[in-house]
């Protein structure tokens, strides 16, 4: 039987391809739309839409990767399940607690990153902008208790909306565009566009995501594929237009290069232009923390399954079949890092960083299975490869995070021997 799973679960299939479209369009284009524009025109100058062209063409190869392997290998585990049947159960476990450990870290971030583009408006306190943040979460996961069937219909809506504010911030902005803002081209040298190319990766993150629902996919041999193509088209044209249009309107530097888009929509609408860019910033952080709670509940749940993670991280709703022991670790999860932040233990900049390493490992984790399970395939060997020495080669550049993925590796497999000498 084709598309066969290494799990036999209660998931039902109801992602048709609409749905997959804007799960994938919600997991990619994060906050980062709101941000990257404008720090990147200020590091490189104009020369920086050539580093968003650039990122959006190398991006296609990581997408494409991660469609085909949905579409011949559907499951829960999505990433986890491509690297245990290319390279064993222990290392396909170990990518599975990789992108396990990142959403209860990312997801409270995106949450705050939202609460603190409202709170500027309504003048809110730190305490609100959390209790903001939990309410949003707490939304999230319950939308995820009944079902995909509903989450998706309010991703499609949300990520709709997202898609026409956008446009229409594109679109506004076209009447204060002057060639004049083109020069100087690369005031800042030609290494600087190669630096910012760096940056703009993380704008670009999100492909994994969607592969832990590909078992609920809508005949996911078909769908994969065209929704990770649809949805890499259009992310890549709304990042290259917003970025270009940045550059075009000149929103940026002299301290407005974070906030240039709320910059750009108030060249046409004024002081709305900030309520604008506020919806926007909630539409935004809700599609995004919805499609990676859904992954990681699922991930949760193909863990528990393998029985590497507690037996009741596997249980299901008795009544909508969804991973409510998967929903109820990470509801766990978000409450204590949304209190470690209110405390002022940690802070956003800081906390980032950590999921953004394990996203890594996990995609080289899943380009390496990429290499070997696509190897029948020209273009997902192409894909593959291509992305794997992307990934690779920008891993490195992490810091001091690149080290939290090796930590959690090291904890699996000490916990693993343990297993095996009381067994």
């Amino acid at each position: 039987m084709k598309n066969s799973t290494s799990h036999t679960s209660g998931l039902a299939k109801t992602l048709s391809l609409p749905h997959i479209v804007a799960l994938y369009i919600g997991a990619v284009i994060g906050s980062g739309v709101l941000l990257i524009p404008g720090m990147a025109a200020e590091m490189a100058g104009p020369a920086s839409v050539l580093a968003w062209l650039f990122m959006a063409i190398l991006v296609l190869p990581m997408a494409i990767t991660m469609g085909l392997l949905s579409a011949r290998h559907p499951s829960s585990g999505g990433v986890s399940t491509y690297v245990r049947m290319a390279f064993g159960d222990r290392y396909g476990n170990m990518v599975g607690w990789f992108f396990l450990l990142s959403v209860p870290i990312g997801a409270p971030i995106v949450a705050v990153t939202a609460s603190h583009y409202v709170a500027v408006l309504l003048q809110w306190s730190q305490l609100q902008v959390y209790l903001a943040a939990g309410l949003i979460l707490g939304s999230v996961v319950l939308m995820n208790v009944f079902g995909l069937k509903v989450a998706s219909r309010v991703q499609t809506v949300v990520v709709s909306l997202i898609v026409a504010i956008l446009v229409i911030a594109v679109l506004a902005a076209l009447p204060h565009a002057s060639a004049s803002h083109f020069t100087p081209f690369a005031p800042n040298g030609w290494l600087s566009v190669v630096q910012v190319a760096g940056l703009l990766f993380w704008c670009f993150i999100g492909w994994e995501a969607v592969t832990h629902l590909s078992e609920e996919f809508v005949d996911p041999e078909k769908n994969a594929v065209r929704g990770v193509l649809w949805s890499a088209c259009i992310v890549a044209l709304l990042y290259f237009a917003v970025a270009l249009m940045t550059v075009a309107t000149h929103s940026y530097g002299e301290g407005r290069s974070e906030a240039s888009l709320s910059v750009m929509v108030q060249l046409s609408f004024g002081p709305i232009g900030g309520w604008i860019v506020s919806v926007t910033a909630l539409f935004i952080c809700v599609a995004a923390a919805n499609a990676y709670i859904s992954a990681a509940s699922r991930i949760a749940y193909a863990l528990a399954q393998e029985g590497t993670a507690p037996r009741w991280f596997g249980r299901l709703h008795s009544k909508y079949g969804t991973p409510v022991g998967g929903l109820l670790f990470l509801s766990i999860c978000f409450f204590i890092v949304l209190f470690v932040l209110a405390m002022g233990w940690i802070d956003l900049a800081r906390l980032i960083q950590f999921p953004n390493a394990t996203f890594f490992a996990t995609y080289i984790g899943g380009c390496l299975a990429g290499v070997r399970l696509l190897k029948n395939s020209r273009y997902g060997r192409i894909a593959a490869w291509t992305s794997l020495i992307v990934t690779g080669g920008l891993y490195p550049f992490l810091g001091w995070s690149a080290l939290y993925p090796l930590v959690i590796a090291g904890v699996l497999l000490i916990w693993e021997n343990w297993q095996r000498k009381a067994s």
